[in-house]
């Protein structure tokens, strides 16, 4: 009798474009995932809301996000791919969690705390039950691995948290959630302006590699990509040279960034001959993405079939879990 594969839940806000960071720290791994687990990924439309996106370019993300996720090499045939708001049990149990939620644990979130910093004349209810229905979205498919960075730890931790709320109060349904990741394939892509901070889709465009950039925007993001003035043997490499090297590892072949590291260590490195080279070599992997991601786009009747096919595989699971919350709650009048 085969095994029943765990089941995995992920999603990503249809905000800004995807990026390098995006695909090598979390879309990688999802394709390996698809391979081995029982995969739900999702575009958090909702989650988008709390800061009044317009609503043509809402739907216009949406399909990009889509369509981006797919010409990476996610398979619609091997994951459920869906849309947050096309699941509105999904919004029912967010109700009933809100009430094991609570005022003073919600206004400590970090993320909270840093969007009423941000943005002090929108810090809406939304913004407030934001890990709410963070946790709903995993607790409804009844994950048990929830592949999340350092950033989002906390928010796992609540998911967690509510998890055994609902258990202890109504009795066992819920799993608790593991965070989940291939050890030997965490990568961190600093932006490329030297500061330290991790690629982002808000941050300065120049400093960020998006997987929809043309080729020779790429090439040009590259060249003006800080570095430092020349290699210094026996000094350890600063941080925006390493990261150069470590995004060199991602995408140019082993001999190349061997020959860099050692002309670095030599102290007879030329940072522009590096910069182009992992230009062309960026392109060339980019290049495929950006124009399958182009005519995925464009066929939205194609994107509404997967849209739709994966509503009603995650609505499937989602109503069984809604159904038993609501009798175990009570809730089951007939």
């Amino acid at each position: 009798m085969a095994t029943e594969k765990e089941i995995v839940v992920s999603g990503i806000r249809p905000t800004g474009y995807l990026h390098l960071g995006n695909y090598f720290g979390a879309i990688r791994n999802y394709i390996r995932m698809q391979e081995e687990f029982n995969c739900y990924f999702f575009v958090a439309d909702w989650h988008s809301l709390t800061t009044h996106p317009n609503p043509k370019d809402l739907q216009t993300n949406v399909m990009r996000v889509l369509a981006e996720n797919i010409a990476s090499g996610l398979d619609p045939e091997k994951v459920t791919l869906y849309v947050q708001s096309d699941i509105p049990e999904i919004a029912e149990l967010y109700l009933l969690m809100n009430t094991l939620a609570y005022m003073g644990e919600l206004e400590k979130v970090p993320t909270f705390k840093d969007k009423v910093r941000q943005q002090p004349d929108n810090v809406n209810a939304g913004l407030l039950t934001y890990p709410v229905l963070m946790s709903v979205d995993i607790l409804i498919q009844r994950a048990v691995k929830v592949p999340v960075g350092k950033d989002q730890g906390q928010h796992l931790e609540m998911a967690r948290n509510f998890a055994q709320r609902f258990n202890s109060r109504y009795g066992e349904l819920f799993p608790e959630p593991e965070a989940f990741n291939y050890g030997d394939n965490l990568v961190r892509i600093l932006s490329l302006d030297g500061k330290g901070g991790k690629m982002s889709k808000s941050e300065n465009e120049m400093s960020t590699i998006y997987l929809s950039d043309e080729d020779d925007k790429i090439r040009q993001k590259l060249k003006k990509a800080q570095t430092a003035s020349g290699g210094v043997p026996g000094e350890p490499m600063p941080e925006s040279v390493q990261n150069l090297i470590e995004i060199m590892k991602l995408v140019s072949a082993p001999d190349t960034v061997q020959f860099y590291i050692d002309a670095y260590n030599a102290g007879t490195i030329r940072y522009g001959d590096m910069k182009t080279q992992l230009g062309e070599d960026m392109v060339k992997f980019i290049a495929p993405i950006r124009e399958r991601a182009k005519s995925l786009q464009q066929d939205t009747t194609y994107l509404r079939k997967i849209m739709k096919e994966g509503a009603e595989k995650a609505r499937a699971n989602a109503a069984q879990t809604l159904q038993q919350a609501r009798k175990l709650i009570g809730l089951n009048y007939y």
